[in-house]
């Protein structure tokens, strides 16, 4: 259970999103288990509970600095795992685990994105995922019962 009740009400319908929300992770810079690992230090709050109008949903990333150096780890693993490279698509390299783990130790090859801007990276699309679980709730008569419900505990 999460520290935030309103959160566990909605498990089914963050199933739902999570499925909706796929392609937005496929198009984006992170792996699934990058998603994952990024999801786990992610809060959902309603800000402005009190307040219909500007009530909405917001991803709280303060917990990312924690995962953030990690996900290079995973990336590495799942590029050793599978015998090549993590990052698809690179053509100027033989692949293989010595290629994986150099580029996890940031040798040789392009090192990927720096920390500060995985950081923004996941920030952006947590909140992306946090306005779609809104408007999934809208969408399904759920979000006012919701809203009221945070607003009460206050």
């Amino acid at each position: 259970m999460s520290d935030n009740p309103w959160t566990d009400r909605i498990v089914g319908e963050r199933m739902a999103v999570d499925q909706e929300f796929s392609t937005q992770i496929e198009a984006s810079q992170f792996s699934n288990q990058q998603w994952s690992l990024i999801m786990t230090a992610t809060e959902f709050e309603i800000e402005h509970s009190d307040d219909p109008d500007r009530a909405r949903i917001v991803a709280n990333t303060d917990k990312l600095d924690g995962v953030i150096p990690e996900l290079d780890n995973v990336q590495a693993g799942m590029g050793a795992m599978a015998g090549g490279r993590a990052d698809e698509g690179s053509s100027s390299s033989s692949g293989g685990v010595f290629d994986s783990i150099m580029g996890a130790l940031g040798v040789g090859g392009d090192s990927g994105p720096s920390e500060a801007d995985q950081r923004k990276a996941a920030e952006r699309l947590t909140q992306e995922y946090a306005a779609q679980l809104q408007s999934h709730l809208e969408s399904k008569g759920k979000w006012e019962t919701i809203r009221q419900q945070v607003a009460d505990s206050q």
